[in-house]
């Protein structure tokens, strides 16, 4: 039987991904410090043969090579995804996003594991001259220590794949939307109308540009582009929609889900925060030449991460941890 280990397998993307991984017959270690991950992501894991669930921090090098041992694949998702809150704790990215990618490629290098698939960002690009951005665009100067912490960690991979032939797969996300979604403008917004559905105010102009994707297209994305590759080396793909949507547009998804017309508070200016991107819009030709291509319009992403709120009140629950 397969076996892979998740770093952050307790999280949005992680658990939905462990799922998919045990249904399709591979062992799965999820290894979460569940600082954000959410034991009921996992519940349902903990009674499945197939699945193990260990509570540990990617910094303890030590802890993780015992919990990936015997693996085939690591996808390490687990890092610090709080981009608007950067600038003030500047030494979280570097400790979770950059050290903490060194730390499992250690771990690997350790218990003989040499697979890997890492989840970066869009954001690398930083605000690039070219829209759709590939991956071989020039990388402007970086506007986020979020970013900057990824690409660290593309560094830091490659360089394993060219001193000890690890065979690395980086995907630079857009943003991503669906069920168990917890973080970002979305979830922001029903929680904010939730609390008062009078008023809603919006970081920037409302018009900033971005592209996402839906949660199992994102995954399906990843799987195509893992099982194209088992030669040592350093792959890697944009994962995107073709399609962008502005904020004013979520807003108006999201208040006519709600049945709501509140007042509209814009804070303006292009950004709605240091490092926020006006436009993100990435060339996926690449993977797309695999096969694999979006199932879900970006509206058909945000309602169904719509309807899974409506689902599962507790989540938003006005109050609760964001």
């Amino acid at each position: 039987m397969p076996r892979a280990l998740i770093t952050g397998g307790a999280g949005f993307i992680g658990s939905t991904l462990a799922e998919r991984l045990a249904d399709d017959g591979v062992h799965v270690t999820v290894y979460d410090n569940f600082s954000t991950g959410r034991e009921e992501f996992v519940s349902g894991l903990r009674t499945r043969p197939n699945a193990t669930v260990v509570a540990g921090d990617i910094l303890d090098t030590d802890a993780l090579a015992r919990a990936m041992s015997g693996a085939d694949t690591v996808f390490h998702l687990a890092a610090n995804a709080d981009v608007r809150l950067g600038l003030e704790h500047p030494r979280r990215d570097l400790e979770q996003n950059a050290l903490g990618t060194s730390s499992v490629l250690e771990a690997m290098r350790e218990a003989g594991i040499r697979r890997i698939a890492f989840s970066s960002t869009g954001s690398v690009y930083g605000e690039p001259d070219l829209h759709p951005t590939p991956e071989d665009a020039p990388f402007p100067l970086q506007t986020s220590l979020y970013a900057a912490s990824k690409l660290a960690g593309e560094g830091l991979i490659g360089a394993y794949c060219h001193g000890f032939d690890f065979t690395g797969l980086i995907f630079r996300f857009v943003s991503i939307l669906g069920e168990r979604y917890t973080h970002g403008h979305v979830y922001d917004f029903y929680r904010a109308l939730r609390a008062d559905p009078s008023h809603l105010r919006v970081l920037g102009d409302g018009r900033q540009e971005k592209s996402y994707l839906y949660v199992r297209d994102c995954i399906e994305g990843m799987l195509t582009g893992l099982g194209r590759h088992q030669e040592p080396g350093c792959f890697v793909y944009n994962l995107g929609t073709d399609e962008t949507t502005i904020v004013d547009e979520s807003v108006a998804t999201i208040t006519a889900h709600l049945g709501v017309e509140p007042e509209i508070e814009y804070t303006g200016g292009p950004r709605g925060w240091p490092g926020d991107s006006p436009l993100i819009l990435l060339d996926c030709t690449r993977i797309r030449a695999l096969g694999w291509s979006p199932t879900l319009t970006i509206r058909e992403a945000v309602e169904r991460t719509l309807a899974w709120f409506d689902e599962n009140p507790s989540v938003v629950e006005v109050g609760t941890p964001a």
